[in-house]
Order: C-alpha cells, then sequence, then structure tokens
C-alpha cells in the first residue's frame, strides 16, 4: 500500500530583506522560500524580548534584531533553517513566537544546531494563526540567508520495503540489476560461476524468470566487483568482473541469447570494475582497479579490448578499491574521483584519495591536493550525486575505518574546489563503517539518499542534512544493487535471494532510458538535467557505482509532489544534445541520440549539410573542409536500429529504398569520427 505524505514545499523562491529592524516592521516571508538577510548595520537596537530559552553568555544581550513574519494557511509542520552551504557555517540564532508584538509567545528557538554555528528549527503551525520570526548578532553581525519551508514526514513514514524471495536468484558473489534482454526494464545477473550464469529477467508486474547461461570456465568470479555495459554495441550488455586472480569480460552475441568468454591473462587483485568511454571515442573501455600496483584499463579499439597498465591511479602499492566516473567540473567530459583504501587508513605516503580531471586527449591529472579532495580516510568506496540540486556533482566519501575519521560530506564549490560540510550534516553523529555508498532517490521526493554503511538509507533534504531511516532492512553490507524492479517508478533493492519491494508513496517521478548513437550504446558518461518547479536535478550515466555491485543504468528521478516537468535535456559524450519539452511525470522515457526534434551537435554541427531534405531519391553532402575523408556512412532510424549502410560516391547517398520517415545519418571520417545529421525521407 502506498502511504500519502504530507505535502513538501519545494525551495525555489528568493527575497532580499531591507526594512526589519522592529518587530512592528517584520518583513513578510513565505513557507517555500529563502530570504537573504543582509548584514546588521543599520538596526536601532530593538531585540527579542524573549529568548525562548536561550541565554546571553556572560549576561550581555545581543544588541541588534532582525524581525519576520509569515501566516500559516494549513495546519502543518515547517522548518526555519540557516544551515545552508552558501552561509559558511554561519554563527546565526533564531527565535520564533506567535501573537502580535505586543504579546510574544515562544513558540521555540535554537542555536548551534548539532554542533554547528547555524539555525534550524523545526515546529507545528495552526491556520490562521501569525508567527513572527527573530534572529539576533549575539555571535555575529554578518548577512546570511534562511530557508522557511514544510517539513517533511517523518523518516519512519517515508519509506518500507517488502522483503521477497524471488526464485532463481542466488547470492554468493557481487550481483548486478541492469537490462540485459534489450527490453530496458531492469533484470537481475547473479549465480556468476567457473562455468554458468544465470539472469532473472523481470516480467510485467514484478514477477520474473531465469535462464542459465553455460560458460567456458573462467575461474575468476565476481567474488570483488562487476559491472555491466554494451561494448560492441550491439544491443544487448556485456558484463566485467573481477576477483583476486584478475579480470573476465562476458560478451553476449547478437541476440543476447549466449555469451562468450574473454578470460583476461594478466593476474592482480581487483578492486572496483568500469565500462566507461575514457577516450571519448564512441567505444565503451573498461577500467578495474588494482589493489597492490597501478590500475588497469582495457581500451577498445572496436575490435578487442586491449590492456594498459597505469595512467590513471599509478601509486606503486595500490590501494585503489572505487573508481567513480563522473563530469565534476561541467565541462562535459567525464571525471573520476579513486577512493583509496589509504594502507588501513592512515594515508602513509601519499596513498591517500585522489580526483582525475579529464583533460581532453585521453590523459588524466590527479586535482586532488589543489581542489580539497585528497582525503586520508579509509575509503572503500563514496557516494557521487548533486545532494543540493546546484547543478554540481558532490561526494560523500565514505569509511571503512574510523582511524582517520567519519564519513565526510564534500560539497562541490562549482570553482574546482571543494568544502567539507560534514558539520551539522548528520554523518557528523554516524559512526558506523562500511563499503558500499551509492546515491539514489529512493522516497522520489526531489533529493538524493544514500545507501550506506550500516544498512542505512540517510535521507537527504537538499541541504546537505541527512537524516537516517529508523526502519530496519534485512540488508547484507555485500549484495545490494539498486534499481526499479517492478516498473513502478520507485528503487528496489536486491539482496541475496530477495528483492526489498520499495513500498512507495505519493510522490512523482521519471525514468529514462538512453540509447546512444554517435556515442555508446548505454549512453555511459551522459549528463541528463531534469528542469520544472524544483529548479534543476541531474544525474550523469554511470557503470559501476559503490564498491562492487553494478546498479541500474536507467535514470531514475523523483520530483515529490510536483507533476510539471519543464523540460529533460541529454548531453551526450559525442557532444549531441537532445531537448524534451514537458514531457508526463511518472512513465518510462526512450531517448535515442539525436532523435528529438530540437537535438543538437554542439561540438560538430559546421561539419556537413545535407540537401535535399526531405529527400525523395537521392542526398547531397556539402562538407565544410573540402579536405575531410568520409570512410563510411551509416543511417539509423530513431530507434537507433541500422538501417542503410548506403555507398558514399562523389558526396552523394542514394536513399531511394527507404520508407518515408525521420532517419539519422552518420558519417565517419578516416580517424573514426562521428558526425550525425537528421534527415526526413519523402
Amino acid at each position: 500500500m502506498k502511504k500519502t505524505l504530507p505535502l513538501i514545499v519545494a525551495i525555489f523562491s528568493f527575497t532580499l530583506a531591507m526594512a526589519q529592524e522592529h518587530c512592528d516592521s517584520a518583513l513578510t516571508v513565505a513557507l517555500g522560500s529563502t530570504t537573504t538577510a543582509p548584514a546588521f548595520t543599520n538596526e536601532t537596537g530593538a531585540i527579542p524580548t524573549q529568548l525562548c530559552g536561550l541565554t546571553n553568555q556572560n549576561n550581555v544581550p545581543a544588541t541588534k534584531g532582525k524581525w519576520y513574519t509569515f501566516t500559516a494557511t494549513e495546519n502543518n509542520t515547517v522548518t526555519i533553517s540557516t544551515l545552508l552551504p552558501q552561509n559558511n557555517n554561519a554563527d546565526t540564532r533564531v527565535i520564533v513566537y506567535s501573537g502580535d508584538c505586543t504579546n510574544l509567545v515562544c513558540v521555540g528557538s535554537n542555536d548551534d544546531y548539532n554542533g554547528t554555528n547555524s539555525s534550524f528549527l523545526t515546529f507545528p503551525i495552526t491556520t490562521g494563526t501569525v508567527y513572527t520570526i527573530a534572529f539576533d548578532n549575539r555571535y555575529s553581525s554578518a548577512a546570511f540567508d534562511f530557508t522557511l519551508f514544510v517539513a517533511p514526514p517523518p523518516a519512519e513514514d517515508r519509506l518500507s520495503f517488502t522483503s521477497t524471495p524471488v526464485v532463481g536468484i542466488a547470492g554468493g558473489n557481487n550481483n548486478c540489476i541492469v537490462d540485459m534482454n534489450g527490453d530496458y526494464k531492469d533484470d537481475i545477473v547473479s549465480a556468476v560461476s567457473n562455468t554458468q550464469l544465470v539472469i532473472t529477467y523481470q516480467q510485467p508486474g514484478g514477477t520474473f524468470t531465469s535462464t542459465t547461461f553455460a560458460l567456458t570456465n573462467t575461474v575468476v568470479q565476481p567474488t570483488w566487483s562487476i559491472a555491466a555495459g554494451d561494448y560492441d554495441n550491439n544491443g544487448y550488455n556485456d558484463l566485467i568482473y573481477g576477483s583476486g586472480s584478475g579480470v573476465t569480460f562476458l560478451k553476449a552475441n547478437a541476440t543476447g541469447t549466449a555469451y562468450t568468454t574473454d578470460r583476461k591473462t594478466q593476474s592482480y587483485l581487483v578492486q572496483r570494475t568500469n565500462f566507461v568511454d575514457i577516450d571519448n571515442d564512441g567505444k565503451l573501455d573498461a577500467f578495474a582497479c588494482d589493489d597492490n600496483a597501478p590500475n588497469r584499463r582495457y581500451m577498445n579499439d572496436g575490435t578487442n579490448l586491449n590492456h594498459i597498465q597505469g595512467g590513471i591511479g599509478d601509486f606503486a602499492s595500490g590501494g585503489n578499491y572505487a573508481s567513480l566516473w563522473s563530469d565534476f567540473n561541467n565541462d562535459g567530459k567525464i571525471d573520476m574521483h579513486l577512493s583509496k583504501c589509504g594502507q588501513g587508513g592512515s594515508g602513509v605516503g601519499g596513498n591517500i584519495n585522489q580526483m582525475f580531471q579529464n583533460n581532453g586527449d585521453g590523459t588524466y591529472t590527479n586535482i586532488a591536493p589543489t581542489a580539497n579532495m585528497a582525503d586520508p580516510e579509509q575509503t572503500w568506496s563514496s557516494a557521487v550525486g548533486d545532494f543540493n540540486n546546484d547543478g554540481w556533482m558532490d561526494v560523500i566519501v565514505g569509511v571503512n575505518s574510523l582511524s582517520n575519521g567519519n564519513t565526510n560530506v564534500k560539497r562541490n564549490n562549482g570553482d574546482g574546489t571543494f568544502t567539507s560540510v560534514t558539520a551539522g550534516s548528520g554523518y557528523d553523529l554516524i559512526t558506523t563503517t562500511g563499503r558500499e555508498y551509492v546515491a539514489h532517490d529512493f522516497d522520489n521526493d526531489g533529493f538524493l539518499d544514500v545507501l550506506n554503511s550500516g544498512s542505512t538509507i540517510m535521507f537527504g533534504d537538499g541541504t546537505f542534512h541527512f537524516t537516517p531511516n529508523p526502519n530496519t532492512y534485512p540488508l547484507s553490507t555485500v549484495d545490494r544493487p539498486v534499481g526499479d524492479l517492478n516498473d513502478d517508478g520507485f528503487l528496489d533493492i536486491q539482496n541475496g535471494n530477495n528483492v526489498l519491494f520499495n513500498n512507495g508513496n505519493a510522490n512523482h517521478w521519471l525514468k529514462l532510458n538512453l540509447q546512444g548513437v554517435q556515442s555508446n550504446r548505454n549512453g555511459i558518461g551522459a549528463r541528463v538535467e531534469l528542469y520544472g518547479a524544483w529548479g534543476k536535478q541531474i544525474r550523469d550515466v554511470e557503470s559501476g557505482t559503490g564498491f562492487q555491485n553494478m546498479s541500474s543504468l536507467n535514470t531514475h528521478f523523483g520530483i515529490g509532489t510536483e507533476t510539471a516537468i519543464d523540460k529533460v535535456v541529454i548531453k551526450w559524450p559525442s557532444g549531441t544534445v537532445d531537448t524534451i519539452f514537458n514531457p508526463s511525470s511518472d512513465q518510462s522515457l526512450l531517448v535515442v541520440e539525436g532523435s528529438t526534434l530540437l537535438a543538437v551537435n554542439q561540438s560538430k554541427n559546421d561539419t556537413f549539410t545535407v540537401y535535399p531534405n526531405p529527400v525523395n531519391d537521392v542526398i547531397n553532402v556539402k562538407l565544410y573542409n573540402p579536405s575531410m575523408v568520409i570512410s563510411n556512412a551509416s543511417i539509423y532510424d530513431l530507434n537507433g536500429k541500422l538501417i542503410l549502410s548506403p555507398n558514399f560516391i562523389n558526396q552523394t547517398i542514394d536513399v531511394k529504398s527507404l520508407t518515408t520517415g525521420t532517419y539519422l545519418l552518420i558519417l565517419k571520417d578516416a580517424q573514426g569520427n562521428a558526425y550525425t545529421q537528421k534527415i526526413l525521407k519523402k
């Protein structure tokens, strides 16, 4: 049964407060707003006459006050907070009253919330009641921002799961949730042994059927990690997995009905594995963390995955545990955060967390020291996501040992640096440790949560404040990939032989399935942006998050109580940008690269043009660079299916055989670069 949650108002309006130095001149503010309180300079000394439980240190009173007011239009619970990243832990304190200025009645107050200098107060409101908010300058006269919003429901009411045994799923090794049969519904890969693979396919209504595939003896099993991606772009996902003796690739055939084993000869202790287009050539490469030596890459030349050691994480003694690929500086190129074991948590000899910036030429530079990301914690994985919805990817640095500190919450400042905002985040109160830290919006409220140590889900509220769900779940600390296993728009968790089905709530959602054409088939490395009344949310498509499991490649957003979506923007690794306006909520969308009416190839739209378009029989191609050599041409339909591989003769293409419709023409030059143009066949 889905639960109905109280209204959660998105914080998006912004007010600049000016004259509010007396109670009787209090500035009116609205629920769902963020207000800037300027520095205490012009106030004449009017301050709260009652401190509602607060005290003045050494009996020295504050000298100035700022006053605000609002009237409740419903019975509810609200929060006022200065615990905002832009305040940089500004020293504030707040007092809330009911009644008028001649008869102020204490409602509540707060100072130094959770050990920070910030204020954070949640209190009930009653319809028709006028509430007065006062801040004083007892500790600081600096300007600050504050928010006033409807409080989220109690954590115990947000989310619950029903644990259900599923026949065919087997534990024992690390499992994988991903679409394996090309229907864009999440399936479960489990029971990978030396000689077999079991895939449990999702059926309508959350039921499953399992198929066992025979394998050539691999020796390697996914005892340390597993990842999925379509590295030959045939429409069916392949696998990489690793153990203490190296990696194996399982390659799906053209129909997804059999798998070929590619056991690599390199023997090493594997940790996190990924599929990622490291050199941005449109083909998925593979990456494997080496625990005892520099990391390993397997570069895709279109036919083979060729082994290279080093280049991204070259610490001689290894300690490389989780490679997490995301665009941290918003330049359209995929970067990587490397979680390190830190030699038992000591960080001895510089073996500490790293962050690699993509230079755009296939090389990467460790910028962790200057970015404030060279963290010494013993980190087996970290949760990456935009936790405050400001359009920049943040990092929650997880810990598997407390020898060098607790989990560290890092805010991306958007200028190439990160700031620790752990104090007051809720993570400063968490002392459990674990291997797996992954970011997902489990309650669909529009703010990322974290499944982390102690099998706890920490609910985010968009201000870097996280609340643990008091409900307990039968989760192991090892095997828990995430995906939508009954296609209802709420994220589930597989664990052992069971699926923890998310019971959901009244919140809304959107799920995107991507199909690359010029980029890799999965769209791994794409940036997806969602716009609405809440502002903006972002996701990066990643293969292999956390330390060892593989979660869904489908892109999932929660949007809370909102139902209207302004637009979705997909920025593909190739530079193509697709935009979808006003999609309906509570649905799954399939987006083929370049298929939207407003698709733009930002980086390569000046390469060629075609005419006539629409076309009857023959397309003429005009190259803006006459010296460019085109090696081949391909025509795809909008589902990403190859329809025609025509001859490219004298810069013309015969398309008489095409039926009426819209197609994508892709030209490749002699260097393998691909260029796209949409064509209309009459």
